[in-house]
């Protein structure tokens, strides 16, 4: 199909889209689908209703995510669900291809994650719509559509089909089918609630500093304010890979200067972490996505339990910052950071200087080399375990996955409730 072809295609959907949603303003509402095991409608019911899905208040998450699961044997592995999910959007729908990086290996890992969370969280509609709408906010940034995500239900469909073969029956694709719409529907919303807002932020590399020979902090900065808070983190678009978004947390509290900062670690060759260490410099130009993530929780003069692996640093220097300039009275805040050596240690000389004038914070460096008295040779986990009774503090960690989920075990199993530990969930988009 040829470029002229393409977009007149392209052109006719958003038209029948936007037709279709006049329709419905004009006309009585969508009636909503039930959330029983019966099949929705077909394809050609389902364009009616494809921007936003109306009449799901009362989903009942709880009872797909049963019909799921025992059936999940059917269509999985995801990866092989999701190859045959893009091959039919792309061949059917081959302008949307141009909405995704060129490189989809990175793309469908997040969608297997997507599918993955939606599927264990399902049983917990409202949790998972709020996920969910923050995360449709983030998606302007990307062109997406309402429409589009109808072309996603269509190749979604036909996966289905395809994976289950002749053990395919119609509740299992109803299952799917509700579940994705719920999603859409939350992250419709959020879309539409963030209007008011840019999809995305230009900003200027104005710092590019080599910490390590896979390590750089970056600083730049926008042209209007990024309303971020502490803690925080964005998506950062380089122009060598356009389309491919990664997510990095502000290193810095909010300034007036509209300048931020990014601690980027190389993670491998030819991806946007290989490109914002190696192959940036003052003036390029980078665009950032919306701020997301509630790391750091408003208003408590609860002690905090800061815990940091890796550039997991980032955030809690942010948090730190803030608490220099806003601190409830009488809060004190500990932050461990773990590293495999004291060279690791990549932002160590601005933390220590920051705890020399400040003494409600204490520093306590975890490396793997013996670097802190706690825990010699010790994991970063074993050493907050071991330092106190952290029962009564609030807790915010971030760094690897696997290194989070050891914190939180240890910090559950020592008392301190689950909804006292704060890190953020990593979520990729459809």
């Amino acid at each position: 199909m040829d470029t002229t072809s393409t977009t007149a295609e392209y052109d006719r959907l958003i038209a029948r889209h936007h037709a279709m949603r006049l329709r419905r303003q004009i006309l009585a509402p969508a009636p909503s689908f039930p959330a029983g095991p019966s099949a929705p409608p077909g394809p050609s019911a389902s364009a009616d209703s494809a921007d936003g899905y109306d009449g799901y208040d009362g989903y009942d998450g709880a009872a797909d995510q049963r019909l799921i699961l025992r059936d999940l044997a059917l269509v999985t592995p995801f990866d092989e669900l999701i190859d045959h999910l893009y091959a039919c959007m792309f061949r059917r729908r081959p302008f949307l291809r141009a909405l995704f990086p060129e490189s989809m290996e990175f793309q469908q890992a997040h969608l297997e994650r997507m599918f993955e969370y939606l599927v264990e969280r399902l049983d917990r509609p409202a949790e998972l719509a709020d996920t969910l709408t923050r995360l449709g906010r983030d998606h302007r940034k990307l062109g997406v559509r309402p429409v589009h995500y109808e072309a996603f239900e269509e190749a979604l469909r036909e996966a289905i089909r395809f994976r289950a073969g002749s053990r395919w029956h119609a509740g299992l694709e109803a299952a799917w089918v509700r579940m994705l719409r719920f999603a859409v529907r939350s992250m419709v919303a959020g879309a539409e609630a963030a209007l008011t807002e840019p999809p995305y932020w230009h900003a200027t590399v104005v710092g590019h500093e080599r910490r390590r020979h896979d390590l750089a902090v970056l600083r730049v900065r926008t042209g209007e304010p990024y309303p971020y808070r502490a803690g925080q983190y964005g998506t950062v678009e380089h122009p060598a890979l356009p389309h491919t978004w990664r997510q990095y947390s502000m290193g810095c509290a909010p300034r007036a200067d509209n300048e931020l900062e990014f601690h980027v670690r190389r993670t491998g060759p030819g991806g946007v972490s290989a490109a914002l260490v190696g192959s940036t410099a003052v003036g390029d130009r980078l665009r950032l996505g919306p701020p997301r993530g509630t790391l750091m929780p408003e208003d408590d003069i609860r002690d905090l339990l800061l815990v940091a692996g890796g550039t997991g640093l980032a955030p809690m220097k942010a948090i730190v910052e803030r608490l220099v300039e806003h601190r409830p009275r009488g809060q004190r805040v500990h932050l461990f950071v773990g590293a495999r050596n004291r060279g690791e240690l990549y932002d160590w000389p601005a933390l220590a200087e920051l705890g020399h004038r400040k003494p409600w914070l204490e520093l306590v460096p975890v490396t793997e080399d013996g670097g802190t008295p706690i825990a010699p040779g010790g994991r970063l986990a074993e050493a907050v375990g071991r330092a106190a009774d952290w029962s009564e503090h609030r807790a915010c960690v971030s760094g690897p996955a696997g290194l989070v989920d050891e914190v939180r075990t240890r910090l559950a199993a020592a008392g301190l409730p689950a909804a006292r530990i704060h890190h953020d969930p990593v979520l990729g988009r459809f």
